[in-house]
């Protein structure tokens, strides 16, 4: 079986506002859009995404992040019917090909019956999938569908068939599986047991917040944390992490966990919580940051070589606009001068590419050494201890082209970026993006608040950093955030106008 046919039209109203902007197929399971994991579980397939609400954005999104053989069809008519006769046309015929609901999580170990799996020979029956582990509206049972609430025999949108003229005399609007049964024909069944489905909000809600990227795999064994990278991304960012680890070891810097082993990386698991999840008082947050603040001071003074302009360029500058330049038509407005977030009325950093290369070629002109840093700092990757002392995680290991050393600015603008910025509630979702018709309505984001924001300016005094700098970091990070964040389209679309909305704070003659 060479072809799968995604059923992914509908509104997905029942996940509320996960689909406010965004068709269901890309709503993010487990940190990866729901369509995804069946691209990562059928890599060398071919694709036939059925498209509709929001259809724009499933076509820029796919453009831009998919690695699969795929084509979309917009759905003609209504139902779960729709699109399917149109999605066929693509397929040769007598090929065999599967048709699956967009909202399926497949169990990884889930395999296909003889022929439909790869190297089992030609298949000679058509199937229907059974959920056999969560409830569905439809039961096939005894080679008779009926409208019934069933698990064991639930019909989870999942079917197999030999040649699409099975189906070819389907109509362009309706039910599926009603039609299915005015057909009367007898198919072999499927179990599916372990697939999840995730058509309601409230089973969205049950997941476990995902605290890494896409690109990782995070395992708890006792009292010791493994992570392991899952592609090739993850792979040279792992290399460069247990590289930061080990040159911190030998340099003797504290505030770190007890590593084990480096390959793969596995650490203490810290019994303790992250800095944005602890219930603080001023004063206590006020102790953290002194601590955090000496202790990064420390680890910057440990070593130092001669900086590396073409680093702080590539790090600023280059590497944000090859991440935005990817993405200008996937975001609604980025072909506009000017979007208005959140009641502000924001250039469009696309059109002032330039002003603000000059803005940070200053950053560049005045870096004169690099120190040994964390590079991504947020409150996101900092514990604290149950005894109240707080560790550093999760280092990037690079700055440009520059392994493990780097501008010391990027740190500060790191941990400005969790208290100003609240970025770890975005990072978890905790947000709401809501996008209007036109760029003067433009959006509004509300993000969750880490309740570290009246520190903001204390920080900046302990660092004894430039503010303006700082600020200018800050707004950089969230529009260099955007294709990082690639899993969420919501996450991307956010993080790009609240990096517009930072940039509105340097005026005329600093900036634009």
């Amino acid at each position: 079986m060479e072809y799968i046919v995604v059923q992914a039209g509908g509104k997905g109203t029942r996940l509320q506002y996960l689909t406010e902007n965004k068709p269901k197929a890309l709503v993010p399971i487990d940190n990866l859009p729901m369509l995804f994991h069946l691209f990562r579980k059928y890599p060398d397939k071919r694709f036939v995404i059925i498209a509709d609400y929001k259809k724009a954005v499933m076509r820029e999104y796919l453009d831009v992040f998919a690695d699969v053989k795929y084509n979309i069809v917009d759905a003609l008519g209504t139902g779960t019917c729709s699109g399917i006769k149109q999605a066929i046309d693509l397929i040769p015929d007598k090929e065999p090909f599967m048709l699956v609901w967009s909202d399926l999580i497949l169990p990884t170990d889930l395999m296909l019956p003889e022929g439909y799996e790869d190297n089992t020979g030609d298949p000679s029956k058509d199937y229907v999938g059974l959920s056999q582990t969560f409830p569905c509206r439809w039961k096939y049972e005894n080679g008779q569908f009926s409208e019934e609430r069933s698990v064991e025999c639930g019909v989870a949108g999942f079917f197999l068939f030999t040649d699409k003229a099975k189906i070819e005399d389907v109509p362009e609007s309706g039910e599926l599986v009603r039609w299915m049964q005015s057909k009367g024909k007898n198919y072999e069944t499927v179990g599916l047991a372990g697939t999840r489905e995730f058509g309601l909000l409230e089973e969205y809600e049950k997941l476990e917040t995902a605290k890494c990227r896409p690109f990782n795999r995070i395992t708890i064994d006792g009292d010791i944390l493994i992570k392991e990278s899952v592609d090739t991304q993850g792979e040279k960012l792992a290399k460069r992490e247990c590289a930061w680890y080990e040159k911190a070891k030998d340099l003797g810097i504290g505030i770190l966990p007890k590593i084990y082993t480096t390959d793969p990386l596995k650490m203490e698991y810290i019994q303790g919580r992250n800095i944005y999840e602890c219930d603080l008082g001023y004063e206590q947050k006020l102790y953290i940051l002194k601590s955090l603040v000496s202790s990064l001071d420390k680890l910057h003074e440990a070593e130092k070589v001669p900086a590396d302009s073409f680093s702080v360029k590539e790090a600023y500058f280059n590497k944000t606009f090859d991440r935005l330049a990817k993405i200008q038509d996937l975001i609604p407005f980025g072909r506009d001068h000017y979007i208005t977030v959140n009641g502000r009325k924001c250039r469009n950093v696309y059109y002032h590419k330039r002003e603000l290369e000059r803005a940070l070629d200053k950053l560049v002109l005045t870096c004169k050494e690099f120190s040994f840093i964390h590079g991504d700092c947020t409150f996101s990757n900092m514990m604290v201890r149950e005894s109240g002392e707080p560790v550093l995680i999760d280092p990037r290991g690079y700055f440009g082209y520059s392994e493990l050393y780097g501008d010391v600015r990027y740190d500060w603008a790191k941990i400005y970026y969790s208290i100003a910025g609240n970025y770890d509630q975005f990072n978890l979702g905790r947000f709401r993006l809501h996008i209007g018709e036109d760029p003067e309505t433009g959006v509004k984001l509300e993000i969750e608040s880490n309740h570290w924001e009246t520190l903001a300016d204390e920080f900046i005094k302990m660092t004894g950093s430039n503010e303006q700098e700082i600020k200018l970091l800050h707004a950089v990070i969230w529009l260099s955030l955007t294709t990082y964040a690639w899993q969420d389209y919501d996450s991307i679309c956010g993080a790009f106008y609240n990096g517009l909305y930072y940039l509105e704070d340097f005026v005329d003659d600093y900036l634009f």
